[in-house]
């Protein structure tokens, strides 16, 4: 597939009196295109991302990429070192709430649906680590259609802020939903996996789960010691295939 030319840009999405901060990409060929959201890591929307978020819109996507801590860490941007894994772990579990990153993730639809270059009908959302398990929670908004969420850990134990675990609003699901798992991955033992995949069967949600053999959490981030390159390729055709199958009819 030809890769589009883009246009990027950081942008503030307009979110009652918050104003959020987020990294824009979208073909310069002008046309109407599928909007997809990219839900970061615990290290913000950092250079991984903002990679993430144009190779999507080079497929011919409109992504946009919002900041999940502009309520706690305007602007946050940090490495992979064990310090910065504690901030973000800090930032991701204890300050956010589910019901406030869900609505920061509609107003970001939202936005995305003001632009003129932006199908009215469906959006994409893709989430790594901290956002691979808020993907999962998106895929309950309805506008999103085609949800891939790369090893989210504790979606059968927790959600963002407290309460009844993510997990259980596997039935809110309305659109399709890939998921991503690394066999290696210590921090999401092999019975959430499980676990996972018996809700979405039990509530008939159209998904597929995929796990790969010698991969540990992070493997798809290029960024991390944990990258495999092997991995990521596999991983990186089924996002294809899912947003090219749902979103660009």
């Amino acid at each position: 597939m030809t890769e589009l030319a883009l246009d990027t840009q950081r942008v503030k999405i307009p979110h009652n009196s918050l104003q959020i901060s987020a990294y824009l990409a979208q073909p310069q060929v002008p046309g109407s295109y599928p909007g997809v959201v990219v839900l970061q890591e615990i290290f913000g929307v950092n250079e991984h991302i903002r990679d993430v978020t144009e190779r999507i819109a080079k497929l011919g996507y409109v992504a946009i990429a919002p900041s999940l801590f502009e309520r706690i860490a305007p602007g946050f941007e940090t490495g992979y070192t064990p310090a910065d894994i504690e901030v973000g772990r800090k930032y991701a579990w204890e300050q956010t709430t589910a019901s406030e990153l869900l609505s920061d993730i509609q107003a970001a639809i939202d936005y995305l649906k003001t632009l003129p270059t932006v199908k009215k009908d469906g959006c994409g959302c893709v989430g790594f680590c901290f956002g691979g398990h808020v993907a999962y929670l998106a895929a309950t908004l309805p506008n999103i259609t085609a949800t891939a969420s790369f090893y989210g850990a504790r979606i059968p134990t927790a959600t963002p802020g407290g309460g009844a675990p993510t997990l259980t609003r596997t039935a809110e699901i309305q659109g399709t939903i890939y998921t991503f798992f690394g066999e290696a991955d210590a921090s999401i033992p092999p019975e959430h996996i499980g676990e996972i995949t018996t809700e979405l069967e039990k509530y008939n949600i159209s998904h597929r789960v995929f796990r790969y053999d010698g991969a540990d959490h992070g493997f798809f981030c290029d960024r991390r010691a944990s990258y495999n390159p092997q991995a990521a390729a596999a991983a990186w055709e089924q996002v294809q295939q899912l947003f090219g199958t749902v979103l660009a009819k």
